[in-house]
Formats: C-alpha cells, structure tokens, sequence
C-alpha cells in the first residue's frame, strides 16, 4: 500500500474536526514535514485562524517518531487533548493503519497527591501530620473545598487539578498536593502504585505525542533530570511565551516568611546546634530585609553577603544533620523530613547562587504591600541555556501568531539563541522562519487608529486628554470595547472615570474571574471589559460584542524592572541598541497580542485604537506598526469615529 500523502491526511483531519482547509494551513504542514524530516529547525508564524494546531499535528503523526507539544495555555493544552487529537488520530487511522496513542503531562504539583490526602500534611509547629480535613472548620470555603476534593478523589481518573470543575483556591490544592521536591518517590511511598503523577508519566512513556506546558519544558531542559520522554521532535505552540516561562522557572526568590517556615520544619528534626544556627542566620537575614529598598543590586551589599553566606551554611549543616537523626516520636516522618529538606535545600540554593555571584545573574529587592520584601535572581538571558537544551538531538518546530517582530524573525530568534536566519557554522543551529499568513483580510476588516493628537503619557499622573477620547470611542463604539492598559491602576482609574460618563456597563479584570468576565463580556454587547496586560492573551470573543480594542499607552517595560533594564543595559555593552533589543521587541510581542484580539473570524469588522502619540510620531512607532496585522491605517479621528458609529449601525441592525 502506498504511503498516503500529507495533502490527502491533512484534508481528512480538517473534515474530521469541521473546519475549512486554508492555504496557510497547507503550506504550514509541508513546511512542519521538512523540518522533521530534514532534522532542522522551523519558525512558522501563523495567523489566527490558520488551524495552525493541525498545521503541525498532521505531519508529526505521520512522521511516526515521538513527538512532545509544549503550549502556554490551559485552554490551548485542553483543546488538544479533549477536541484536535481525538478526532485528528481517528481520521488519520484508516490512512495510517495505525492508532498514535496521546498523553497530558504536567509538573507534579498539578496531581492530586494520594499520601497528603490520606496521610495529612505536615505541620507548622508540631512534630508530625495534622489531618486537614478536621482542621478546616467544614463551613469555611477551605473546609468545603477540602471535602470536595476528598470525595474527588475517589472518582477522578487523573488526579488533575484541571479536571477539577469549580476549581479551588491555590491554598486548598496545596493541602492535598506536593512539589516534586516534597514528593516521597513511588518505591517509599504507601500509595506509589495507584499515583496519579507516576501515572501519568507511564502514560507519557507509552504514547506517541505528549502534551506539556512550556513550564514542565522548562523544568526539563534545566534541572537536567529528565522528566518528559525520550522524543524526536518538539513543538512550542504559543512560542511567543517560551522566553518569559523559562525565565521564571530559572528564577529564585528568598522571603523572610519561606526562610521561618524551613527554620520550623527542620528544627525538631536535627540536634539543636544545627537548629540554632539556622535560625539565628533566619533572624539576620530577616532584620536586613525589613530596610531592603526594591531595586536591583549591581553589587551584593557586604551585610547582605554575609547573611546569605550565613544561611548558606547553616541550610548545608542541616540537609547534612537531616539526613543522619531519627526521631521516633515523628508520625509518618519520611514525608515530614522530605518537606522539612525540600524546603531547606531551596533556600540553600538560592542563598549559594546568590553568594556566588555570576555574571550572567541578575539580583534585586521587590516590596510587595501585604508579603514583604523578597530577594530574588533571574538570569540575565535564557538565550544559551535554550541554545544548548532546545535543539540539540531534535527537531524543534516554534509556532505562533506573533514571532515576526518588525518585519524579521531575528528578533524572536535572538531570545532562543538562535544566530540570525542563514547563518552557517558547526555548532550553530540550522532554522528557518515562514509566515503562512491569515485567512483574514486585515484591511478591510480592520482599521488601526493611532491619536496623534494626544499628549505624550507621562510616567505617572493623570491623562484627561486620554480619558476624553477613550471615552467618545467607547460612546461612536456603542460600547462594545475591551480595553488594554498598561497597568491594574490605569485600567481601574479608566473604568472608574467611564462610569461616571457613560451609560454603558464597564467590567473590570478582578471583580470577577477571568472566564466569568469574559463570558458577560461576549454576552452583550454594549458592555465593556478593561484590565491589563494579562488580558491581552486570554481573550477570544469573535463577533459583535468587541469591535473596539483600545491600548491606552505603548507596553515598555517599567524603567525601573531591574531585570529588563539589566538585558537593555548588557546588549548596549556588547554595541547593540539595548531599548530596540528589548524594551520595544517586548511591547511589539504585546501590542501584536493585544491587536490580534479584534479580528478573530472571518467576518469580524472593528478597530484598534492606540492612545499613544509616539506610536505615529516616533522613530521606533514604524517597527511596533511592522509587528501588528496589516490593518487599514488612519490617525484621523472623525474617521474612526464615523467608522465605529457605521460597524455599531449594521450589528445591531443585524440584531447583535
């Protein structure tokens, strides 16, 4: 029988799940087929709309090799999951005579952990377990969600927190769930063979595609203990994110409060010299936190080396000392011990990558209002570290509706350690980018209107001028707006002032959860929904209830982000142009999220608005515009104005 080709699977999985083939679709697989095949590496920007999922499922199920789906989103993981392979393996199987078999794979605290459910949880200030279950008061919300999760645990299949429907508070999983760090390990542990999370990995090892996040990737490519499957080929869909993911599972963080809790887990369990000494290096370490002023540190202070250096030590006399005494009175003390290590070697860890201080770390002081001041480093670039851990021994496809930044994927590419597209050299990674376009027609479905006449935003203060024109948007609009801003105080202050002016229904990011916001946002049309940055990704409300998506200010990073200011400053050291290689690459990955809200079906019309002069007047405004789809371009606001009042005029003479 002859191998059947890749335009004929590719027609059968799109019937499969009812969608329309497109183009870009066509050209995506082809372009997915030959990375694989040729062992290379591929970029592929892909519109919303492409079907860009089955742009790369199809060919890597008909490869045959091991593949492993890395995503950002839950929502993209569960599409995969529950709708795209479900119905893509049924299709292909009759044309590839075989059954690929499909997995999900996350980090170990998203399962249920059948020790702490049964066993209890380790206690603060006692010897031993305390049972949850009767601490909480059973009319509190922990309570009740506790005896959920009890009664969960006997019908769930998985063990995922995602699988459970309503979900619960991040402090009543904690009661029921460990870190890898605290996990006992199969063979110590009671319920080893019916763990969710081993499960799940034996599962993994026995299928043909893994779906994963890009944390657990993360997590993979650095701690060097392997915990996905051997594969042949990776795919990072929602690319854009993989940068900003890596970084925060690299980065480590010291409180006071995560110091005390160690100090109290460990002290019953070690002789008393070793207790003290790490709880006098807690105590010093706490008096330099309580004046520590947020900012980053080019230098560590000489008091604050030596309290690191202190708890440094103290921390390894006691992973050594937890290691040797037994103490009887201990209920159930493996686990208590694993926690009381678990949490004592990460505070050795970040102590000792502190003291050492590397030159490709970056260290600062965040004060947050209700925790405290922290201590916290973060690499200075990921770029190496992926370099050398993404594509090496595989073929890596990264996919996206934004990697195309200013007109070129070398930006995107840097930030991977990728050398510019073409270039050749032993060790330097062979990739190459393609933009397979979108199915939809941005210049007549979209207008991008840029207020020129504005005043310039200033770093703080209020921007009256701004609020005026947002509000006659919304008002030409008939409501119908999400809006965009760059920080929770902005967007608060502009649902507060839009209140008061208009007769329109304003939601605001936290008064609600996301999914509930959303869902009354896409309900009727004549509400609006405002929050921040995190929005600009989780939106997808096609139709008439968002025709105006408005930016209130370009999305640099804050001059004062210790971390993105450090990487500005390294590539001006080494002769590059720091604010274009990070501030504006940064906002143009933003902005081209945020744009892409509008437009999300074919027969979608509205604009994007940008509240920000610089956007028209700037040297840099022509690079940010490069990056957002190819609307029809204006800053003339009577124009936008007459042209939301039309769109606003057919939807509701089409009854939306």
């Amino acid at each position: 029988m002859t191998k059947p080709s890749l335009p004929e699977l590719l027609h059968a999985a799109v019937a499969a799940v009812g969608g329309l083939e497109r183009p870009g679709q066509v050209t995506m697989a082809t372009a997915v087929a030959d990375a694989i095949d040729g062992g290379s590496h591929l970029l592929v920007q892909a519109g919303t709309g492409t079907g860009k999922s089955l742009g790369y499922l199809v060919p890597a199920l008909a490869h045959g090799e091991r593949v492993v789906v890395a995503t950002a989103t839950l929502a993209l993981q569960r599409q995969l999951v529950e709708r795209d392979l479900p119905r893509t393996v049924d299709a292909l199987h009759p044309q590839l005579r075989r059954r690929p078999e499909f997995a999900m794979l996350k980090g170990r605290s998203n399962y249920l952990c059948l020790h702490r459910l049964h066993e209890g949880v380790p206690q603060e200030e006692e010897d031993g377990l305390f049972d949850q279950f009767e601490a909480a008061a059973p009319t509190s919300k922990l309570g009740q969600d506790l005896l959920r999760m009890r009664d969960w645990a006997d019908e769930t299949e998985t063990g995922d927190r995602d699988d459970l429907t309503p979900g619960v508070s991040d402090r009543a999983w904690g009661q029921v769930s460990v870190s890898s760090r605290e996990c006992l390990g199969a063979s110590k542990c009671a319920y080893g063979a019916e763990c969710f999370a081993e499960m799940a990995r034996e599962r993994a090892k026995l299928s043909d595609v893994v779906v994963t996040n890009h944390a657990l990737l993360a997590i993979d490519a650095i701690e060097g203990a392997p915990v996905l499957p051997q594969h042949e080929v990776l795919i990072v869909d929602e690319a854009h994110e993989l940068v900003s993911r890596v970084t925060g599972v690299a980065t480590g963080e010291l409180t006071p409060g995560q110091v005390n809790r160690a100090v109290r887990r460990a002290a019953k369990l070690v002789n008393e010299k070793a207790a003290d000494q790490l709880q006098t290096a807690a105590e010093g370490f706490e008096r330099l936190m309580e004046l520590a002023l947020p900012g980053r540190l080019e230098e560590i202070p000489e008091d604050l080396g030596y309290a690191l250096m202190a708890l440094r030590d103290a921390a390894r006399t006691v992973i050594s000392a937890l290691g040797s005494t037994r103490d009887k009175s201990v209920q159930d003390e493996d686990a208590v011990r694993k926690q009381a290590l678990a949490a004592v070697e990460s505070v050795h860890g970040v102590a000792e990558r502190i003291s050492n201080g590397s030159e490709y770390d970056v260290v600062w002081y965040e004060r947050h209002d209700r925790f405290g001041a922290s201590l916290r480093v973060a690499p200075l670039s990921v770029s190496g570290l992926l370099r050398e851990k993404l594509f090496a021994d595989r073929s890596v496809v990264l996919t996206s509706a934004t990697l195309k930044l200013g007109g070129d994927f070398n930006g995107v590419g840097a930030s991977l350690g990728l050398a510019p597209e073409g270039t050749e050299g032993e060790d330097v990674p062979q990739w190459k980018g393609i933009d397979v376009g979108s199915p939809f027609d941005y210049p007549k479905q979209g207008i991008l209107y840029v207020a020129r006449h504005l005043a310039t935003p200033g770093r703080e203060g209020s921007r009256g001028d701004m609020m005026d024109e947002l509000a006659e948007l919304v008002e030409a609009a008939g409501g119908r707006t999400l809006g965009l801003f760059s920080s929770m105080r902005a967007a608060q202050a502009a649902a507060e002032e839009l209140r008061g002016r208009l007769d329109k229904p304003i939601l605001l990011q936290g008064e609600d959860t996301l999914g509930e916001l959303i869902k009354t946002f896409g309900g009727d049309p004549e509400t609006c929904l405002f929050g921040t940055l995190s929005l600009w990704q989780g939106v997808d409300v096609p139709g008439a209830s968002c025709q105006l998506v408005v930016m209130d200010r370009i999305p640099f990073p804050r001059p004062d982000d210790p971390l993105m200011s450090a990487r500005q400053k390294a590539v001006e050291e080494n002769g590059g142009n720091g604010f274009m290689a990070v501030a504006a690459t940064h906002a143009a990955l933003l902005m081209a999220q945020g744009a892409g809200r509008l437009v999300r079906a074919t027969g979608d019309r509205g604009v994007v608005a940008v509240l920000d002069p610089r956007l028209a007047n700037a040297r840099y405004g022509s690079y940010l515009r490069a990056s957002l789809p190819d609307f029809w371009y204006t800053t003339d606001r009577n124009q936008v104005r007459r042209s939301l009042a039309a769109i606003d005029a057919v939807a509701k003479a089409d009854g939306k």
